[in-house]
């Protein structure tokens, strides 16, 4: 049996993805980091997370729902901005309101690049210790706080391909139920720019890759249904 599966974080990037939320009377835009302002405090006061020198420009848009959404420029594409839907499948209200505007502006966001997709694996209780020993056979763990990453010989401690990490996802959302997530980050390069409106074509790829790692057989259900 299949092991149903959902999309937890998606990046998007385009030239003047600003332009989207900004003639839409649902959103404003603050600016955190340009030419003329520095407010990193803001920034890792707003997503706990500190404002990395490779972002060249940041800002947060608000939401008429009260959400804060991060949209960034990096220096290696200084034309084109990145906004990040993180959390996309919680346990918690941010996470039903985050996919709710997700659904809302998917027709303005097609076109957009699809530059990293998040794809997480739920367990009640402990993740079964068949899918540790097979994900141990070419990969090697490591604990970076309260989360366990999977690496090969050959992966250094970033790249632009695909993360495999596990973490006790009810500490990390508050949950008065044990659960754990096992979670794969596929990135620029595994994904080959693919546009928002055709990011299913790449699920069987992506669960393809989850099986060769984990030995699970795995459903990813569409963010966009």
């Amino acid at each position: 049996m299949r092991k149903s599966c959902n999309v937890d974080s998606l990046n998007l990037s385009a030239e003047q993805l600003e332009s989207i939320f900004i003639y839409h009377s649902d959103y404003t835009i603050e600016a955190v980091k340009t030419k003329s302002v520095f407010e990193p405090l803001v920034w890792s006061k707003t997503f706990g997370k500190s404002l990395k020198r490779n972002i060249i420009e940041a800002k947060i848009i608000h939401t008429y729902l009260g959400l804060k959404i991060p949209l960034k420029t990096f220096a290696v594409t200084p034309k084109s901005q990145t906004v990040e839907f993180a959390g996309l499948h919680g346990y918690n209200e941010r996470s039903k309101y985050l996919l709710q505007h997700l659904q809302e502006l998917k027709g303005q966001l097609q076109y957009t690049r699809v530059m990293r997709l998040d794809v997480a694996i739920d367990f009640d209780g402990s993740i079964p210790k068949r899918v540790l020993t097979h994900l141990k056979k070419n990969r090697e763990p490591f604990k970076w706080g309260n989360t366990t990453y999977y690496k090969t010989a050959k992966e250094k401690k970033t790249n632009r391909v695909m993360d495999i990490k596990t973490y006790n996802k009810a500490l990390h959302a508050k949950l008065d139920k044990p659960l754990s997530r096992l979670e794969f980050c596929f990135k620029s390069e595994y994904l080959k720019k693919v546009q928002l409106k055709d990011v299913q074509s790449v699920y069987a790829k992506m669960e393809k890759s989850i099986k060769t790692a984990t030995g699970l057989d795995v459903k990813i259900n569409h963010i966009l249904a």
